[in-house]
């Protein structure tokens, strides 16, 4: 009887401080976006309550991921709403000549579903719906906090570190100089649609996380791991390594785009060639957000939760995939090498907050603390090496490979052993042979 409350007031504890945590670091960022002149993520979310949003449908996934912890019919309550103060607010736009958008309605009724929590639930019914709430919020903010997270890596990092990660490039085949050309053949189908595929990842996860979650609102629990989770810390702490190696991609760097600071105009029709990679001079508009690709990572968790799902769940995790690969290398937005540190980066996320999950054991520390270093080496060599591994395309491409197959392995044979073995089926028992009767005398 006495363990009950000890064990609920160390998750409060543990949810409050996690919430504290969180508070303190879009306030950190606020400041630093204020400092720079522009509005942080708190700002950026406050003003959709009332101005037009930046995007409806993440609002909308945030909505729909607060609805896992409500009734069937608290639920068409929650989207009615949502779309009559989508409804009004269009029209006052339309009257008033303002910018038209949707999705202040589904903001308003996650903050609804957070006040209602605080003054009409106790206990566990508030804490799940708090829960609810604060998920739909964390994953507009998570986009938000990306945002300006970008403003900072464009306006603290001068120079980029492009040709090294080209020079590195060359050990793969410089893949993006190749797909490129492949995705101007295929122009404007082809392009169309990895547009749609790259720019909604997020709304993807939103989809995946609600097939993981569906049943929350049954066992008025949450599981203890979702995708939701790991795609929110990849993106808490993926822009921190893009202040360590600042990178704007080959489509700036060495193409149109880059305008009178691109090296050169050569993506995706010539290769660069470059004697002695150095940093260069660029401008403080374009995000530094190349290394590593956070693009492929999160992709990468998608495809990974999708496979304990339906069948066309698999089938749409393997191709949002494939299509985002094909993107980032397609648009020059990535190198080959950005590529191939998104996975070892997102393996290692995703077995941590899985160990977290689970407990932590030897295979859960060891599996992280490989992939860990596996990525910095991969770092450390796209700095130092990129000219011995251009020189030595046929033995270095595969130990670049190999390290990331290294991770993959590792991942795939730690977790099968993590996962629960299915009990096989009871056999029934055999009928008992018939016991012979006495024969009468």
């Amino acid at each position: 009887m006495k363990t009950t409350p000890t064990r609920i007031s160390g998750r409060t504890t543990l949810w409050a401080a996690a919430a504290a945590a969180t508070l303190a670091f879009l306030v950190a960022l606020e400041f630093a976006a204020r400092h720079y002149g522009e509005p942080g993520p708190i700002t950026q979310q406050a003003r959709e309550v009332v101005l037009a949003p930046d995007s409806g449908p993440l609002l909308y996934a945030g909505l729909a991921l607060t609805m896992v912890v409500l009734t069937w019919r608290q639920r068409f309550l929650a989207a009615g709403a949502a779309i009559g103060v989508d409804l009004v607010f269009w029209a006052v736009r339309w009257v008033a000549g303002a910018d038209m958008n949707f999705g202040n309605g589904a903001l308003w009724v996650v903050l609804g579903c957070a006040v209602l929590a605080l003054t009409r639930r106790t206990g566990r019914e508030r804490a799940l719906l708090l829960k609810g709430a604060g998920l739909g919020l964390l994953l507009v903010a998570g986009h938000k906090t990306g945002d300006t997270w970008l403003l900072i890596t464009s306006e603290t990092r001068p120079t980029v570190l492009d040709p090294y990660l080209a020079t590195a490039d060359h050990a793969l085949g410089d893949p993006s100089w190749v797909v490129g050309r492949l995705v101007n053949a295929t122009s404007p189908v082809g392009d169309g649609i990895l547009h749609v595929v790259y720019g909604q990842l997020p709304l993807a996860a939103a989809l995946v996380g609600l097939y993981q979650l569906r049943h929350v609102a049954a066992e008025r629990r949450f599981p203890s791991h979702h995708l939701v989770r790991t795609f929110l810390v990849i993106g808490l702490l993926g822009p921190a390594v893009y202040m360590l190696f600042p990178v704007v991609g080959p489509v700036y760097a060495y193409g149109a785009e880059g305008g009178r600071w691109a090296v050169a105009h050569l993506w995706p029709d010539t290769l660069p060639s470059i004697a002695a990679p150095h940093a260069v001079p660029f401008d403080e508009i374009t995000p530094r957000n190349c290394m590593p690709s956070l693009h492929t990572a999160w992709a990468t968790t998608l495809f990974v939760h999708s496979r304990k799902g339906s069948r066309p769940m698999r089938y749409a995790g393997t191709f949002w995939l494939v299509a985002t690969l094909t993107a980032t290398l397609g648009f020059g937005y990535h190198y080959g090498v950005d590529l191939i540190a998104g996975v070892v980066f997102a393996l290692t996320v995703e077995a941590a907050m899985r160990a977290s999950a689970r407990g932590w054991d030897r295979s859960a520390t060891l599996l992280v603390v490989h992939g860990s270093a596996v990525f910095a080496l991969l770092l450390l060599s796209y700095r130092l090496l990129p000219e011995h591994l251009a020189a030595h395309p046929w033995l270095s491409g595969p130990l670049l490979l190999l390290a990331m197959a290294s991770v993959i392995l590792g991942y795939l044979r730690t977790t099968r052993r993590w996962d629960p073995k299915p009990r096989p089926p009871r056999q029934p028992e055999p009928p008992r042979a018939a016991e012979p009767q006495p024969e009468l005398v």
